[in-house]
Formats: C-alpha cells, sequence, structure tokens
C-alpha cells in the first residue's frame, strides 16, 4: 500500500537541499486533492550533498512532487519537517569571570561580527577606475630601473611604456599621468623644451592615443625636467624663483600638450595665477575641452626624494620653498583652493596623500570639485622598504594606505601601485 510505503525523496529549503524521509502511518492518503494527515507522522530533515538525492550521492534532484496546499497543511495538521537544532552556545575559555552583561543597547560590533556584514556596510570603496598610474618614460629604448623606487622604472617611450600601459588597461586602469626624463643636453634656464612640439612628452601622447585612444593622458605643467636649475620656474640671478615669467611658459608648455591630445593637463608647479593663465591659453587655441588638474595644496615635502632621483631634477640650489606649502599650514590650503576654483580648475590635487589626509578632508569639505591625491614616491618607496625587510605585509598596507586616502575624501589617487593595486583588487597575484 501507498501508505505503508516509506516516502523518501529531498525537498529544496532556500540554498541548501533537503532529504525529506516519511515515517509511514496507516491514517496518511496519498490520494488528491484529498489529504488526511495523522499529528503522529513525523517529518525527518537531512541536509544531502548538491544535486543528489540519496546517501549514495546518485542521480537527480527529485521532489516529492506535493502541492503548496498539501505542505502548508501537513503544517497546519501539526506535522512540522524537523530542522537542524539550535547551536550550543559556544565554551568560553577556562577561567573566564561571570559578569552580567553591560546596560547598553548600542553595540558597534554587532555590525562588525562577520565578513558579510562588514562588507554590507562598508562605507568606502575602491576599484582600478579610482588610480591613475605615474610613469616615468626617457629617450632610450630600454627600461631603466629606478634605485630608490623599487619595481619603477625609467621606460623607453616606444616599447616600454606602451607594454606597460597595456598591463594596466588589462587590469582596468586607463588613465596615467606621463613625467619626461629629459636629456641635460636639452634644459636651460628658461625651460623652452617645455613647449617643444616634438618633445618627448608630445611624441609620447601622440603615439598612446594612436594606440589606446580613449586613454585617459594626465601631464605635468612645470619647468624642473627642463630647468638647468631643477626649479619649476625662472630663476633670477639672485635666486628668485620669477612668476608670472614663469606662467607664461607653462601656458605654451600646457597647450603644446593639449595639442598632442592631452586630456588633463596638470600644472604641478604653485606658481600664483597660473590656472587661470592656462584656462585662458587653452580656450584661445580651442582647447575648452581639456581639463586642468590643479596642484592645490602641494607641500614643500621631503617625500619627494625618489622622484627626483627618477627624473634627475634636483634643484642646483636652494630648495621650493618659496612656492611650494609650508607642511606645518592648514588654512593655508584653502586660500589656495578659492583661487584654484575661481580660475577655473576642473580638479582639485593634494600632494603628498598619506601624511595630508586632513588638507584631503579639508579640501572634500570645502569644494564640490573632484578631488585628487598623490601618494609620491617617498610614501611608495618606505612601504616597498618594509615589505622587503618582512616588517610589514607589503600588500595589505598597500591596500590599506590606498582605501585611507579614499576614505578622506581623495576621487582619484595617483600612486605607483596603481598596476600592483588593480591586480590585487582584480584577484591576481602579484
Amino acid at each position: 500500500m501507498a501508505s505503508a510505503a516509506m516516502l523518501n525523496s529531498p525537498c529544496n529549503i532556500g540554498a541548501v537541499k533537503f532529504e525529506v524521509k516519511v515515517k509511514p502511518s496507516p491514517n496518511l492518503l496519498c490520494a488528491r486533492p484529498s489529504v488526511r494527515l495523522n499529528r503522529r507522522r513525523v517529518l525527518t530533515i537531512k541536509a544531502s550533498k548538491e544535486g543528489h538525492d540519496n546517501e549514495s550521492g546518485s542521480g537527480p534532484l527529485r521532489k516529492m512532487g506535493l502541492t503548496d496546499e498539501e505542505c502548508e497543511a501537513a503544517v497546519v495538521a501539526g506535522n512540522v519537517p524537523e530542522a537542524p537544532p539550535v547551536p550550543p552556545k559556544p565554551a568560553a575559555p577556562a577561567g573566564t569571570p561571570i559578569v552580567s552583561s553591560l546596560p547598553i543597547n548600542r553595540r558597534p560590533r554587532r555590525n562588525r561580527r562577520s565578513s558579510a556584514v562588514r562588507a554590507a556596510f562598508q562605507e568606502t570603496n575602491i576599484s582600478p577606475a579610482n588610480l591613475v598610474y605615474p610613469l616615468f618614460i626617457h629617450e632610450g629604448e630600454e627600461d631603466t630601473p629606478i634605485g630608490a623606487m623599487p619595481g619603477c622604472y625609467r621606460l623607453g617611450w616606444r616599447h616600454g611604456l606602451v607594454e606597460e600601459v597595456a598591463k594596466a588597461r588589462d587590469v582596468g586602469v586607463n588613465s596615467i599621468v606621463l613625467f619626461p626624463k629629459v636629456p641635460d643636453a636639452l634644459k636651460t634656464s628658461t625651460g623652452d623644451e617645455a613647449y617643444n612640439d616634438n618633445g618627448l612628452v608630445p611624441r609620447t601622447i601622440r603615439l598612446l592615443k594612436d594606440k589606446y585612444p580613449d586613454l585617459v593622458i594626465y601631464t605635468d605643467v612645470a619647468l624642473d625636467p627642463y630647468s638647468s636649475d631643477g626649479h619649476d620656474g625662472i630663476v633670477r640671478e639672485d635666486g628668485v624663483i620669477m612668476n608670472d615669467e614663469t606662467v607664461h611658459q607653462l601656458c605654451k608648455q600646457a597647450v603644446s600638450q593639449a595639442r598632442a591630445g592631452a586630456d588633463v593637463v596638470s600644472p604641478s608647479d604653485m606658481m600664483d595665477g597660473r590656472v587661470g593663465a592656462i584656462r585662458a591659453a587653452l580656450d584661445a587655441e580651442g582647447f575648452q575641452h581639456v581639463s586642468i588638474m590643479s596642484y592645490t595644496a602641494k607641500y614643500a615635502s621631503s617625500f619627494y626624494g625618489p622622484f627626483r632621483e627618477a627624473l634627475d631634477s634636483n634643484p642646483r640650489f636652494g630648495d621650493k620653498k618659496t612656492y611650494q606649502m609650508n607642511p606645518a599650514n592648514y588654512r593655508e590650503a584653502l586660500v589656495e583652493l578659492q583661487a584654484d576654483e575661481s580660475e577655473g580648475a576642473d580638479i582639485l590635487l593634494v600632494k603628498p596623500g598619506l601624511p595630508y589626509l586632513d588638507i584631503i578632508r579639508l579640501l572634500r569639505d570645502k569644494s564640490p570639485l573632484p578631488i585628487a591625491a598623490y601618494q609620491v614616491s617617498g610614501e611608495y618607496s618606505m612601504i616597498k622598504a618594509g615589505g622587503v625587510l618582512k616588517m610589514i605585509d607589503e600588500e595589505r598596507v598597500m591596500m590599506e594606505s590606498l582605501m585611507c586616502l579614499r576614505r578622506a575624501g581623495a576621487d582619484i589617487i595617483l600612486t605607483y601601485f596603481a598596476l600592483q593595486a588593480a591586480r590585487c583588487l582584480c584577484g591576481e597575484k602579484r
């Protein structure tokens, strides 16, 4: 009889599959639509392997063939399927004191109790699209390692650079910024090579745009790579950096870069009034579509050392404190912010990054414009050195530092870790 047979069939509850065994009962009728159920009938539920319906683990998944009404009727009649028991409370280690629960309603740890919960409430995220990859280029064909920046090279503009850009694009990094190592023979006191339409940077832009039309190319607007004095501006005989004359040169440099196909020109010189002058020069030449990322708060920092080795651009004398900001100053960043906004900047940048999180947050709170942070060479090299010496976990510290810059308010981050971090985000091994 059907009522005397053991019904053994799995059912699927949510994402977990179960075998349902129904003990025979003389009062169980299998005919439909009327169903008579005995309260003494017991349904035993046992988890089974995915895709199998019996203990041998073979055969297709089968259901009992009951309608929704029949399943509900069984529950109403008191024949509730047995589920796994409530797990026991985990035991505390021996010697744990017995105390009353603290009389607190708010326990923030509830929202951190598992990786799934933490992920659901994570406030800040980072993706390869947030990263801009700074790349050093030179006239040579071979890639030259930079001693102070492990993993970074002066890339041959026709070969190594193209290959590095391809690697970055493969993991979602489609924005780069170019920094040239200019031959010493082309450096002058007025930096005229900066606006040579057939110079290293314009040639490189044209090459990359020909191969990767959708690549977003940022350029550096400053005279230091082209100056025989190593300063960002023209140096007067008494050592003073000339502001307005330098801005005149920077305007020509920015127009030359835009003519080659640059998407964003980035004045890093910190001369007064240069954003407005560059905006006017670009517009006059028909480059209204080219953006300006201003180095709004660029501090006279000691974290730049490895970068200057990479470009061989150390000042021949003195320092840059008469035009770059004092690291002790906070409110002064608002002065630069207001000037750059009023002059037409499209993006505001803070440099360095991690030591200046408060400045990033200040600009984020005071301006609706996108905020960029530059994780500079010194920051990069310290993390690399700590990783080599096994003092820190390089990859974890790298990702934490980038997340901190994002949390502080940076929309984009210029970082030498761009390729490595993007590979990490994409799940690739280093």
